[in-house]
């Protein structure tokens, strides 16, 4: 049954009390009045009565200057040049918002763990970076600070278990070190107009024997790939795929993000596999890293995961636009929009509002798109019960070198951007979904249909199967940037797939061993495993019930398989 949420006015106002009218209340109702309306899950009176909460635990920090840092994404500008000002006008704490590149967020954080300086009072960063909290402890379990010092300025309708990311910043000691601010997924995209063309349905059908329709598995994409690629549509040449390929950070998303898990690297186990994640790190019974390579039972080399590589050039090569070789994360993004692309495996679901934009080619003149969202197709390694994808939760972190006073004004900042007064709006900004209230809110129902899959995927059962990187991971900055440069050197051709990750495994290998003699992490740090053979490692992994590392599979190619897409839509609400 569904959670039934708290939005009665009366039992509200009399959790939070009402309260005489301060000075910040006439700044919140002109807030109210111009910016939220009914676009929120409170009603009016139960928006005034939490936005009071907030004047009133605010009282002790007016007047002081509080620095937070995102990177730059739509939800993140709305925050800096809406919510920011708002907050600032009702609570009399003044909020500077800086947004920045991602990797600049990180070097921040870092340079703020290793120094003690305290650079900003609060980080938006990725949940990615979970692993690295939990084990360097220079962020604040927000369970501990909730309980204890920020008690007091923890609003008693934050309602934690609204937010559907909150498993993803849990550490293995189950405590909460990071609240969601920002939800995305990685999904499959395709031309559904396209797909339901019955010449192409015909032909297809034709060509390959079974319906055309979206890819069970990556036998099925391929065979639609190569079906589309050279077809002429509305006077167009068309492409099967797209992707990229520039030897670039931004390579590595592409992979962390989780390219290797759809293939079927890994262990079973949600959010993340266990004991072997989707970087192919594995852990022991203490969550300790004790490798990457098979030769210590890890899958960052193994079969899986130079299949998945193979499998990225091969389709780069034969199905996507020669310029795709050589663009990045931010150039090839656009491109689906401008009409020539059938499919994407790997499309940000933070790009929808860009995507559903009067006037482009993939929109109809009604507004709605041509297009849709649907689960990733899986590879041949890929069971039942694995990650499918990546879901990017940029969320709020406090770390432990903030004062005590700066930590809990901007608390509060943190917990006004993703309140329930606020949070609807804030989502139909940037279509980044963080609360379950928010996803079934009827403004985005009478939306779906605009937005091409989006809320019908965020309400669906699927979803769960979508997930950041895990605790496994115990230095995120430090291991994330060695993916880009073995990636790019396959995408290059100047390594095979299997030396590029043959390459990359000892790599992460060398900074597990620097942490394990380093001891900084303590017992829940990096100890490494003695060296066997893929075929002992996987003959152990198997007897305790798990599969990574598989052994390699001949041929990697399985019976095409593909759904319709209404169906698949209609078989969720079922």
């Amino acid at each position: 049954m569904r959670r039934q949420f708290l939005t009665s006015t009366t039992a509200l106002v009399l959790l939070l009390g009402a309260g005489n009218a301060y000075a910040g209340m006439d700044e919140a109702k002109a807030f109210l009045d111009k910016e939220i309306g009914d676009m929120s899950t409170l009603d009016r009176a139960a928006q005034e009565a939490e936005m009071q909460w907030f004047i009133d635990a605010a009282k002790p920090f007016a007047g002081m200057d509080i620095k937070v840092v995102s990177e730059t994404i739509t939800t993140h500008e709305y925050e800096s040049k809406t919510l920011a000002k708002a907050f600032s006008d009702i609570t009399g704490i003044k909020i500077t918002h800086d947004l920045i590149g991602e990797g600049d967020v990180i070097e921040k954080l870092q340079t703020q763990m290793q120094s003690g300086e305290n650079i900003y009072d609060a980080y938006v960063n990725d949940s990615d970076l979970i692993g690295t909290h939990w084990r360097y402890q220079q962020a604040r379990s927000l369970t501990d600070w909730m309980a204890n010092e920020g008690k007091d300025v923890t609003n008693p309708n934050l309602d934690l278990a609204d937010f559907i990311g909150t498993k993803f910043t849990t550490a293995p000691d189950g405590d909460l070190y990071q609240l969601p601010d920002q939800q995305f997924a990685n999904l499959y995209w395709f031309r559904y107009d396209w797909f339901n063309d019955e010449k192409n349905k015909a032909d297809f059908k034709a060509k390959y024997g079974y319906d055309l329709g979206v890819p069970v598995n990556w036998s099925a994409y391929e065979d639609i790939a190569e079906f589309f690629t050279g077809r002429e549509i509305d006077g167009k040449k068309v492409y099967g795929h797209m992707d990229y390929g520039k030897k670039d950070p931004s390579l590595g998303w592409r992979f962390t993000d989780a390219w290797l898990s759809m293939a079927g690297n890994g262990d079973k186990g949600l959010p993340n596999g266990l004991p072997v994640d989707e970087w192919g790190i594995k852990v022991d019974e203490k969550s300790q890293p004790v490798g990457s390579c098979v030769a210590r039972g890890g899958d960052t080399n193994g079969p899986a995961s130079v299949y998945s590589i193979q499998k990225y050039l091969d389709w780069m090569k034969a199905y996507a636009p020669a310029a795709a070789q050589g663009m990045t994360f931010s150039e090839s993004g656009p491109v689906p929009a401008q009409g020539e692309i059938a499919q994407q495996m790997f499309m940000y679901t933070a790009f929808t509002a860009d995507m559903v934009k009067d006037g482009l080619p993939v929109v109809n003149e009604d507004g709605s798109p041509k297009w849709r969202f649907a689960p990733s197709p899986h590879g041949v390694y890929w069971k039942d019960g694995m990650k499918l994808g990546y879901q990017d939760v940029g969320s709020w972190t406090l770390l432990k070198s903030t004062p005590d006073d700066r930590a809990k004004a901007a608390w509060l900042y943190a917990q006004f951007v993703t309140s329930k007064t606020v949070d609807v709006k804030k989502s139909h900004v940037g279509l980044t979904l963080i609360r379950e209230s928010t996803i079934q809110h009827k403004s985005f129902t009478d939306r779906a249909p605009k937005l091409g899959g989006l809320i019908e995927f965020y309400r669906s059962p699927a979803r769960v199967q979508w997930s950041p990187t895990g605790t496994n991971v115990p230095d995120y900055p430090k291991l994330a940037q060695l993916w880009w440069q073995a990636i790019g050197d396959a995408s290059s051709g100047a390594k095979t797939p299997q030396e590029a990750m043959d390459s990359l495994c000892a790599e992460q290998e060398k900074v597990l061993e620097r942490l394990e003699r380093a001891g900084v992490q303590g017992d829940i740090g990096p100890k490494m495993a003695e060296e066997k053979t893929l075929e002992e490692w996987n003959a152990d992994a198997v007897a305790k019930g798990n599969l990574a590392p598989q052994l390699k599979i001949e041929p990697e190619k399985d019976k095409a398989q593909t759904i319709n897409y209404d169906e698949l839509v209609k078989s969720w609400s079922n």
